[in-house]
């Protein structure tokens, strides 16, 4: 996981386009602006569901819903969210269920008060 501005990642971007650089090795992950932006991410409630998810080993996106009293749309939509950003995958499950798992149970932040860059380790 790694911390760039949007800014800092178009021109990224546009150099490796150009053929000015070659495309950095963690140029496919998931990055955020900034710590903060990530923290964002992860509500108390966002966070509930990811305590849900791995104590409760739900069947579906469905059985999510059920267990944490929540609309079934508004939990699909935060849990592609939180997939979207590595924290959860959504398995094929029976039919056209999707049945939701816990990737990321500890992040560990170092911020440099003096720079943009944080660093973000996810384990």
């Amino acid at each position: 996981m790694k911390t760039q501005s949007m800014k800092s990642l178009k021109e990224e971007m546009m150099a490796v386009a150009r053929g000015e650089i070659k495309a950095p090795e963690d140029a496919g992950q998931t990055s955020f602006e900034s710590a903060e932006a990530m923290l964002r991410l992860l509500t108390p409630d966002n966070r509930k569901l990811l305590a849900l998810i791995e104590e409760r080993k739900p069947e579906s996106v469905a059985a999510l819903a059920d267990m944490a009293a929540r609309a079934e749309p508004n939990v699909s939509r935060t849990l592609n969210k939180l997939a979207a950003f590595g924290f959860v995958q959504l398995r094929e499950g029976k039919g056209k269920a999707k049945i939701p798992e816990v990737k990321v149970h500890r992040i560990t932040v170092s911020i440099d008060v003096f720079n943009e860059q944080d660093k973000i380790v996810f384990a």
